[in-house]
């Protein structure tokens, strides 16, 4: 489950690349399984096209959270938060029981079947989202104005970068990669299920990922593999609480910890400002 974090991690790094945050990721995450194990099945050809409908439909969750935080003007967390529960709601109508299938031969070559005998394909489907979506959208010119929107929107504005543009597209990848995840999810489980807890799980960790991987809250600075180390140093620790047999019942309270001290870390920042007129330099 360390690559399923990691992608959503990798969601929630690009508005928060932009001064914003997403609280729609772990539901988008959701819609994303929920939908997949119900179009993602039949012909080689069938099951093609239910992959791109996933993606299509998280990339379009993505884009509406871009289209109102951006050209709507209202603030991300209210937006995503309701938006958050409108994909929740289309979760339940899609998957209203924990049921369905998949395509079980996609599902074992992404999830099961080792390359080489030794490296698991989930590992490489996480490569293969950063190298292809990732490190070409950070090289692009929405990738400088995603950047330049966190640190210093005015001074990005009066540059030329086109900012709203910048905003607009971090939404609409954060869609993506959580779509990418969802389907994950739906070829290692075989099933889907609309589950608010788990979304909500996974927009909090992403979150604690981001922190600890390095990206500033305050926006601007990190980066998306950052992020994936975050998300695999995050799941460590939930899985040392295993190998130490802590009871189960203090497990939640130490990650609840975890949490909270990796978004503290992460704003440090304002400790060491006396005018608070630099947060906008």
């Amino acid at each position: 489950m360390g690559v399923l974090l990691a992608l959503v991690a990798m969601a929630q790094t690009l508005p928060i690349l932009t001064a914003g945050l997403d609280l729609s990721i772990g539901m988008t995450f959701v819609l994303a399984n929920s939908l997949a194990s119900a179009v993602v099945l039949g012909t080689p050809t069938e099951t093609a096209l239910g992959v791109v409908l996933v993606l299509l439909v998280s990339l379009l969750c993505g884009a509406l959270n871009g289209v109102i935080v951006v050209y709507g003007r209202l603030q991300p967390i209210i937006t995503t938060l309701a938006t958050g529960s409108i994909y929740f709601g289309l979760a339940l109508v899609i998957r209203p029981s924990p049921g369905g299938d998949v395509n079980e031969a996609l599902a074992d070559a992404l999830t099961y079947d080792p390359v080489l005998g030794v490296v698991p394909p989930s590992l490489l489907v996480l490569l293969a989202t950063v190298v292809l979506v990732w490190l070409p959208l950070r090289r692009s010119t929405w990738g400088r104005a995603m950047y330049a929107a966190g640190s210093a929107e005015g001074a990005a504005y009066m540059s030329g970068l086109n900012v709203e543009l910048g905003k607009f597209v971090a939404y609409t990848f954060a869609g993506l990669f959580a779509g990418i995840a969802g389907l994950m999810l739906t070829f290692m489980t075989y099933a889907g299920e609309a589950n608010a807890a788990l979304g909500g799980a996974y927009t909090l960790n992403s979150i604690a990922s981001v922190v600890i991987g390095g990206t500033s809250l305050f926006g601007g600075a990190g980066g998306a593999i950052g992020s994936v180390i975050g998300a695999f140093v995050f799941r460590t620790i939930g899985d040392l609480l295993f190998v130490f047999d802590m009871d189960a019942l203090y497990q939640p309270l130490f990650i609840g910890l975890v949490l909270l001290v990796s978004v503290s870390l992460g704003s440090l920042r304002l400790l060491r400002i006396r005018n608070r007129l630099e947060l906008f330099r």
